[in-house]
């Protein structure tokens, strides 16, 4: 009887305050820092590519090789994380992560061979940070805000970014400065750090604190744990491959991927030090295309409030293959304008891909497309993944990153055109 109560009391909404912040925001505050942690090993892959090279004469479709499989899982893991959090709660789900990316990366101290790299940072942190993925972002929103909705994924999707403005410059220091080891610690504890914030303040939903979402009319109830997290996951998926806008999506988002973390992140300093520049140099461009990207994704969501977005992502995209198209004819050893240039253009157009992504996900497959997300990110990484792999090879083959550049250059333009006929008519599903 008195467990009845207690739950009966927690579904009832408060008396209105006036003048106090919503505790929506506290929660996005708190998203907002958990990215920002676990952004530390999206910053990683880059940096060891040189490094596990020389000391261990790994080829670098090797390490290429265990940077796609962590990739893979990263996107794979997603929409399975997505139901796991409708089943066991937000908190419970990322606190867990974070502790396996921080095991992953600290038993990469003491590897000496190849498959030990696919099994720490492939298979570890890939799964860890797969629960860590933008669906975690997706699903606080989702939960917790029904106004601002694209202005708050803009800034949700803008802290991997931040993470990885703080890591970046610092990690390469460790690594020029010391050794790869080192850095690989920092990020483990970067990512425990982050544990006690997740368990203390990440309420799962507002009924916990007897809110409304915020925007909302009424006060909304929160829902029974869903069983089945699995099943629901591959259901949804099921029904969403019937639909030819999922296909359109995973298809654009695939190739966001791969002309973002599996190209720029993983092979844009390597390319760089091809061609003489500092690593130190090469990494700090890579931060700033960090600080612009906040930027231009917050800036992404805001439009994505006002504007349609299946023309943003066709802008996006276009511009995007285009900058590419010039990436080889500005590296050198020297940072010079037109390489700077590059840098701001490419971080505004980063991640500005998310927010109408996840928009044209919501209009589609309504409640679910925290799930339905998921899955095309899990394109978005296999794209990623097989350009992190196929970088690598490339580099290996023809002793150049050219020909990647111009290949993804096209890709994009071929989103852009994907976008466009993305067709407007929602699709009225049920939650599966």
């Amino acid at each position: 009887m008195t467990q009845t109560t207690e739950a009966a009391a927690v579904q009832q909404p408060p008396k209105p305050t006036r003048g106090r912040v919503h505790r929506a925001w506290f929660v996005a505050a708190v998203t907002f820092v958990t990215i920002i942690g676990a952004a530390a090993f999206r910053s990683v892959p880059g940096l060891l590519i040189d490094p596990l090279h020389a000391e261990f004469d790994w080829s670098r479709g090797t390490i290429g090789a265990a940077v796609s499989v962590n990739l893979a899982l990263y996107g794979l893991t997603a929409p399975f994380a997505a139901a796991l959090m409708d089943r066991f709660g937000i908190r419970r789900v990322v606190a867990v992560a974070l502790t396996v990316i921080a095991a992953g990366s600290w038993l990469t101290v003491w590897m000496t061979a190849a498959w030990q790299l696919m099994l720490c940072w492939g298979l570890l942190v890939g799964l860890g940070s797969g629960s860590m993925a933008l669906a975690f972002a997706a699903t606080v929103t989702n939960r917790w805000f029904t106004e601002r909705r694209g202005l708050v994924s803009g800034i949700l999707t803008a802290a991997s970014a931040s993470g990885q403005l703080i890591f970046l410059p610092l990690l390469s220091w460790i690594i020029v400065r010391y050794d790869w080891r080192p850095a690989a610690v920092t990020v483990a504890l970067a990512a425990l750090a982050v544990v006690p914030f997740v368990w203390l303040l990440l309420h799962d939903h507002p009924a916990d604190v007897g809110q409304k979402p915020y925007g909302a009319a009424e006060f909304v109830p929160k829902p029974p744990p869903v069983p089945g997290a699995a099943r629901r996951a591959v259901t949804v998926l099921l029904s969403a491959v019937r639909t030819g806008p999922f296909w359109l999506l995973a298809g654009t988002f695939a190739i966001c991927g791969a002309s973002t973390n599996g190209l720029i992140q993983t092979h844009f300093i390597p390319a760089a030090h091809d061609q003489h520049m500092p690593v130190q140099a090469a990494a700090s461009l890579l931060a700033v295309i960090g600080v612009f990207d906040v930027v231009g994704t917050i800036a992404s969501g805001w439009f994505t409030d006002r504007f349609e977005p299946r023309r943003l992502l066709a802008v996006y995209y276009a511009l995007r293959g285009v900058s590419l198209m010039f990436l080889p004819l500005l590296l050198g050893p020297a940072v010079h304008p037109p390489m700077v240039f590059f840098i701001v253009f490419y971080g505004l157009d980063w991640v500005a891909t998310v927010p109408p992504t996840l928009a044209l996900c919501r209009e589609q497959y309504g409640e679910d497309s925290a799930i339905v997300f998921g899955w095309v990110l899990a394109s978005h990484q296999v794209g990623a993944a097989l350009v992190a792999f196929l970088g690598g090879v490339a580099r290996d083959t023809f002793g150049t990153y050219d020909v990647v550049w111009y290949a993804s250059g096209a890709l994009c333009a071929a989103a852009a055109l994907m976008a466009l006929v993305i067709r407007r008519r929602p699709l009225l599903t049920t939650a599966a």
